[in-house]
């Protein structure tokens, strides 16, 4: 296991449709939240050794489990939406006939009730690896005026979910206390010493700033996790002395807006990876039986 020796990872050297391409189903890019594939990718070499459990409690599209599963690492994931969750086979699935060492398992299920939808990996877990929504819709795929030549925006796939009892449908406190409730969870599943790396930015409701950085480490020491690092992951490129931008079309035009307005406020050009440990002297708590729980298990 290879400890931190930067603050600073260059994740965004290709466009994450590129990092895509070939290796998950093309499926894929209708998810609106997807992790980066070098993020997790570089998490998962940093914090895990050949053989490793690696547990993703909100895992879309199976992000952290693919890169798992190439990198000779056993994946667990959780995922409240069905329709991903299915994906998210699928692409390991795709992993598999690639060539992947390992492979994984799913379940469908809400993973505020984590230790319970695995409780056989309860103490077992080497890193925790996820990232919470930032609300119902995000920017998606768009075609401006400027792409079309015909008036006004186009969006599609910008949706996590219909289902109100989905996280991304809640706001901010309901939000945090179930996003609380699942890294409690999840300290049930890490054995002693092991890793929680969670990836969050802030972002902006009707212009003012949300430190959901901020809240999620409030919430990861709540649940019993130490703070070990905090690393920035470029979603930015690094080219030859200038940065080359990968925001999206509506974080250029909403700052755009806002410097006409006098207010200085920039796109967001990388993902704050906040790392925790358990401590090592806690043992962890027995998982309550799956018994109660209905849940759908995808291998």
């Amino acid at each position: 296991m290879v400890e931190v020796t930067t603050s600073v990872w260059a994740t965004g050297q290709r466009p994450s449709r590129v990092q895509r391409k070939g290796r998950y189903v093309p499926e894929s890019m209708r998810h609106p939240g997807k992790m980066l594939p070098s993020i997790a990718a570089k998490v998962i070499e940093t914090y895990t050794a050949s053989g490793d459990l690696v547990v993703d409690p909100m895992c879309g599209i199976g992000t952290t489990l693919v890169e798992a599963a190439h990198l000779g690492r056993y994946g667990a994931g959780v995922e409240f939406e069905e329709r991903w969750a299915r994906l998210a086979v699928i692409n390991l699935g795709h992993a598999r006939a690639q060539g992947a060492a390992e492979f994984g398992r799913v379940v469908a299920g809400d993973s505020r009730q984590i230790a319970r939808l695995l409780p056989d990996l309860v103490g077992r877990a080497a890193l925790v690896l996820t990232s919470p929504p930032y609300g119902a819709a995000t920017h998606g795929h768009i075609r401006s005026t400027r792409d079309t030549g015909e008036p006004g925006v186009r969006k599609w796939n910008q949706r996590y979910s219909h289902d109100r009892a989905n996280l991304a449908h809640q706001q901010l406190p309901h939000l945090l206390d179930g996003f609380g409730r699942i890294l409690a969870g999840c300290v049930e599943l890490l054995r002693p010493g092991g890793v929680a790396a969670i990836t969050v930015r802030p972002y902006r409701v009707r212009g003012e700033l949300v430190d959901l950085p901020g809240h999620v480490h409030r919430l990861a020491e709540q649940a019993g996790l130490a703070f070990a690092d905090r690393i920035v992951c470029l979603l930015c490129g690094l080219g030859d002395g200038h940065l080359l931008n990968r925001a999206s079309f509506f974080q250029l035009h909403e700052a755009r807006k806002a410097w006409a307005r006098g207010v200085p406020i920039h796109a967001v050009a990388h993902e704050d990876l906040l790392v925790f440990r358990r401590p090592q002297q806690t043992p962890p708590r027995n998982g309550p039986g799956a018994a109660r729980e209905a849940v759908r298990e995808l291998e």
